[in-house]
């Protein structure tokens, strides 16, 4: 068993009164919200609108005479997530963590459901999607976020076995498992991967041991890199990835255009609006390639600001789960360290796609790129984290003035 970070489990633990008040409740004691994670998340969101606006103006006035089409469905998205998160902020944790087991079924349900026929619809080459009316919903991130909540109640149920047993941490990788194979069906491999590293960093952070956490990422990587070469359209992904300009007119062209764009972008950018990849060159420019835009008009300086704010996004998340385990609110704290993983490994991913870094797997970038179900889940996402922040200010687990408090036992 691994010690630092990693090692959540305070039964033995006295803390001061300063250090216990510090980690419940941080620099903003008493707030009900956590100040820094909202200013960083509105900054995206609206930065993303701003972009989703210029990189889509051409497409959309070539195919729908708008040239605000996508931009208007983005901000109708938006408000839609942040209501979405107003409601998630409302509900008590408590609420989610004993639907775990159902949220659990119903991902796997819905993974199913979008694999039949004439149900789940079919977009380049992918089934992701379900209709609903005007609605197309895609069920992959439904699931990602359903799933992050039955594991964080796993880990809090059977946290004991978790730590002592093979069997305690095998069972939810298998859960995960089977919801991975019904991604790979779609097929959608990007949140196959992002889905089972949540997993493997959630069981890690619980104290897993690192003998079979290690002896299961390795035949995890196994799988995946068989799984990489197992079908031809993922073989001509990774050998595109590998050297795009090798056939930049035909498998690479995507890749290649996004470099063009980024490398154009120099120091400053080449203006706001003012892309020229994004004029029918760089092909889904306004939601998987938005950042190569980005990179293009606001240059090296905006696109390190970009990821800066991911990084304090995700810093600020891992923050609010360690406040929560400190202050014996285990699901509050495991949920927090689950979405902060999630968001922070889908923009890395997303970012490294656009670079070159990694071939592509048709991921958004969380609150920016273009897309509903995305969108809202994202927002939703983000007021459960809001909301483990506000449940940790609010436990009473605050000890009294000159006294000491023993930290409780997680739940087993």
């Amino acid at each position: 068993m691994s010690a630092g970070f990693r090692d959540t489990d305070l039964r033995n633990t006295d803390l001061r009164d300063t250090d216990l008040r510090r980690a419940a409740a941080g620099p903003l004691l008493g707030a009900r919200v956590d100040l820094p994670l909202l200013l960083v998340s509105v900054a995206v969101l609206c930065l993303g609108l701003v972009m989703v606006e210029s990189a889509s103006i051409s497409v959309a006035t070539r195919l729908t005479g708008n040239p605000f089409y996508y931009f208007e469905h983005q901000v109708v998205y938006a408000v839609l997530g942040v209501l979405a998160a107003w409601v998630v902020y409302r509900i008590p944790l408590v609420v989610w963590q004993r639907s775990g087991m159902l949220l659990l079924l119903l991902s796997w349900v819905m993974l199913a459901l979008v694999l039949i026929p004439h149900l789940g619809h079919v977009v380049n080459g992918s089934r992701r999607w379900i209709g609903a009316g005007p609605i197309n919903i895609q069920v992959s991130e439904l699931a990602k976020l359903f799933i992050t909540i039955y594991l964080a109640d796993y880990l809090v149920r059977r946290h004991e076995e978790v730590r002592n047993t093979f069997g305690g941490f095998l069972k939810p990788m298998l859960a995960m498992a089977l919801a991975a194979v019904l991604l790979l069906k779609e097929p959608d491999y990007g949140s196959a991967v992002v889905l089972l590293a949540i997993g493997l960093g959630m069981l890690f952070l619980a104290g897993a041991r690192l003998k079979q956490f290690g002896l299961f990422l390795l035949f995890t990587l196994i799988g995946i890199a068989l799984l990489a070469v197992s079908s031809p359209y993922r073989v001509a992904r990774l050998t595109s990835f590998l050297d795009p300009w090798a056939d930049p007119y035909n498998a690479g062209f995507q890749l290649t255009q996004s470099l063009i764009a980024i490398g154009s972008g120099s120091w400053f950018g080449v203006g706001l609006g003012d892309s020229i990849q994004k004029l029918f060159y760089l092909p889904e420019a306004y939601t998987d390639f938005l950042f190569a835009v980005l990179a293009e008009e606001l240059g090296l300086i905006g696109a390190f600001a970009v990821i800066a704010l991911y990084a304090v996004m995700v810093v600020r998340g891992f923050h609010i789960g360690r406040r929560a385990v400190l202050a014996a609110q285990p699901f509050a704290g495991y949920l927090a360290y689950g979405i902060a993983i999630w968001l922070g490994l889908q923009a890395f991913i997303n970012i490294g796609v656009n670079m070159g870094l990694l071939p592509t797997k048709g991921l958004t970038l969380p609150l920016m790129s273009y897309g509903g179900s995305s969108m809202v889940v994202n927002c939703m996402a983000l007021g459960f984290l809001q909301r483990a922040h506000r449940e940790t200010v609010e436990t009473g687990a605050l000890p009294k003035a000159g006294g000491r408090r023993r930290v409780r036992k997680e739940a087993a």
